[in-house]
């Protein structure tokens, strides 16, 4: 019974971390290193993280600045970030590539505030899941009536916990995004 609730305790934590990691993706109108994580680079044929073949800095609130460890995949860095699509256009100088992030525009931060709510909505569909699953386990178990129910009023405690996690994230990214 334990092993049901520590297994779903941590498949709700990977579920929130799964959350805030798709969060970092969507950009506050600051620089964040974090928008170019997922983007692969043919570097000599061999798809690579851009992170690994580079390095990024931000040196102002809206600038990422990325120095190649090789010059001669300058280009191929370029060109992965086109192919992204990530909505922001890469300035190579021949030294290191440039990208300025535009304001946010009122329209695109609402646009932005739906996606975080889409995925909020998402992650506790997952947790709901994880809780359905666990009752089930919970269900299958032999167990005296009244162990069963302290179980699933245990999982229920989780979720509820796990809930708020999701709401305070969400509120806190939402805020970010709508500050000006």
């Amino acid at each position: 019974m334990e092993k049901i609730l520590t297994d779903a305790e941590e498949k709700m934590q990977q579920a929130i971390n799964k959350m805030s990691e798709r969060f970092l993706h969507i950009r506050a109108g600051r620089a964040n290193a974090a928008i170019l994580d997922g983007i692969m680079v043919s570097y000599y044929g061999i798809p690579t993280p851009i992170n690994q073949i580079a390095q990024i800095n931000i040196p102002e609130a809206r600038q990422i600045a990325i120095k190649a460890f090789d010059k001669n995949s300058l280009g191929e860095i370029e060109k992965a970030i086109h192919d992204a699509n990530i909505g922001l256009t890469p300035n190579n100088n021949g030294d290191f590539i440039i990208i300025n992030i535009p304001a946010l525009t009122e329209e695109t931060r609402r646009d932005y505030v739906k996606q975080i709510k889409a995925i909020a909505e998402e992650t506790r569909i997952a947790l709901r899941t994880i809780r359905q699953d666990a009752n089930n386990l919970i269900k299958k178990e032999d167990l005296a009536e009244d162990e069963e129910k302290e179980s699933i009023k245990e999982i229920q405690e989780l979720i509820n916990k796990y809930n708020q996690i999701v709401e305070s994230k969400t509120k806190e990214k939402e805020e970010e995004l709508l500050k000006v």
